[in-house]
């Protein structure tokens, strides 16, 4: 495709396959964890900064009181970047796992229309005609099959 053609999508052949959708979610979260590596310095030295700044008449803890607030929101940051790059793992893995189920459920659905038709039409599948025929009783059991639960006490044994 041409790129100037207006109905060209560039991540729609990345959508697509699986394999391409895995490699671009892979490239996107190196990228995030290398923004996290910085991000994780940043709250590192905003939170050595933040408490060493004492004003005063502060007593030894109001710097730390002070910080709090934005380590907690740098912590924060870096919290939902940890869970972005998780979900980018779990997308790619479900893109995967989708791709086997429709491959699963066109499988099935064959199998199912296979058993309907056996149901339907048991003549059909018969066994070769030498062999014995397949719905009847053995007779070399012993014992006399009931018909229904009203039977049981009127079976024969051994």
């Amino acid at each position: 495709m041409n790129s100037n053609d207006p109905n060209h999508f560039p991540l729609r052949d990345v959508a697509q396959s699986p394999e391409a959708t895995a490699r671009y979610l892979a490239d996107v979260q190196r990228v995030l964890l290398d923004i996290g590596k910085n991000l994780e310095t940043l709250a590192h030295e905003t939170r050595v900064h933040l408490r060493d700044t004492h004003v005063e008449g502060d007593r030894w803890y109001h710097a730390r009181l002070r910080a709090m607030p934005v380590e907690k929101a740098l912590g924060n940051v870096l919290k939902n970047l940890n869970s972005l790059t998780e979900g980018l793992e779990k997308s790619a893995y479900k893109r995967r796992s989708h791709d086997e189920a429709v491959v699963n459920t066109a499988r099935d659905r064959k199998e199912k229309e296979l058993e309907r038709q056996r149901k339907k039409n048991p003549q059909q599948l018969q066994a070769a005609p030498n062999s014995p025929q397949q719905g009847a009783p053995s007779q070399n059991s012993g014992y006399s099959a009931p018909t229904s639960i009203y039977d049981l006490g009127n079976r024969e044994s051994a």
